[in-house]
């Protein structure tokens, strides 16, 4: 295995950060509609629920980005 970065790191990154923008603006524009007249308690369950959720792809994309294949 070589030290030096691939093509994949920065395409890993630049789609990682890419892919959080438009979740972030999917959540933040569809959520608030639904959950909106929810107690306060619930609605914080809501977005604890979708600020944890995009991590489960993240060691597949790590993965992918160091070591070139998924598991």
């Amino acid at each position: 295995m070589s030290d030096e970065p691939t093509w994949r790191v920065p395409v890993g990154i630049l789609g990682l950060i890419l892919g959080l923008i438009v979740y972030a603006l999917v959540v933040a524009r569809y959520v608030p509609e639904v959950v909106g007249d929810w107690h306060a308690v619930l609605q914080t369950v809501v977005y604890l629920f979708f600020g944890l959720v995009w991590l489960l792809p993240l060691r597949r994309l790590l993965v992918w980005m160091e070591a070139g294949r998924p598991r």
